[in-house]
């Protein structure tokens, strides 16, 4: 398998004018996105009990109170807490999504992280015949993008730590951001070039 280290130089001009803070807007949505949204807490209608007035409204010298669990009391609902019918998504519009990548890909080519090769397969399958290929570009940790994924490749790739593989249509700025380096095939990387 050759493998290429992409510079600056050979990405297209579009790729080094975008500004950083598509990048920024992009990820702060997938991250958004990610939310589990199950945090909760219950109010004084959801919490049990409280059903009889505690005390007479007048002449007992105290506030007067209709429920036990009402939020002052110890054992009472929350105010104002946390409920999951709360919406976290954030859009983020087609053009910016693929600014974002742009930017991801051209700070990693400009670090000499971004590596192009002919065809990612691992044809026997087997977990060590991939560690290899991972070890020999001497990285931290690489994200694999390869056009379409075999079951051989999957299966060589599943159980390695230092390395997430993907399809083409799974590319996104986020994955590009969060990974050390990442390589691509050249027709991968070839389409992406030439939309831009």
């Amino acid at each position: 398998m050759k493998t290429t280290v992409i510079k600056t130089t050979d990405l297209p001009k579009a790729f080094l004018e975008v500004h950083p803070h598509n990048l920024y807007l992009y990820c702060k949505a997938y991250a958004s996105g990610l939310r589990a949204n199950t945090a909760q807490t219950k109010n004084r209608s959801a919490v049990s009990g409280g059903g009889k007035k505690p005390w007479a409204q007048k002449g007992g010298g105290r506030a007067r109170a209709g429920s036990l669990r009402s939020p002052i009391f110890v054992g009472g609902g929350v105010a104002f807490g946390p409920s999951t019918n709360k919406n976290y998504d954030q859009k983020v519009n087609k053009k910016q999504k693929k600014l974002a990548l742009y930017h991801a890909l051209a700070e990693l080519a400009a670090n000499e992280r971004l590596f192009v090769v002919d065809n990612v397969a691992i044809e026997s399958g087997k977990t060590k015949d991939a560690l290899a290929f991972v070890n020999g570009l001497e990285q931290r940790d690489v994200l694999v993008v390869k056009e379409m994924i075999d079951d051989k490749t999957f299966l060589a790739f599943r159980n390695l730590q230092n390395a997430y593989l993907v399809e083409a249509n799974e590319l996104n700025a986020y994955l590009a951001a969060a990974y050390h380096s990442v390589v691509i095939e050249k027709a991968v990387f070839d389409k992406l070039t030439e939309e831009a």
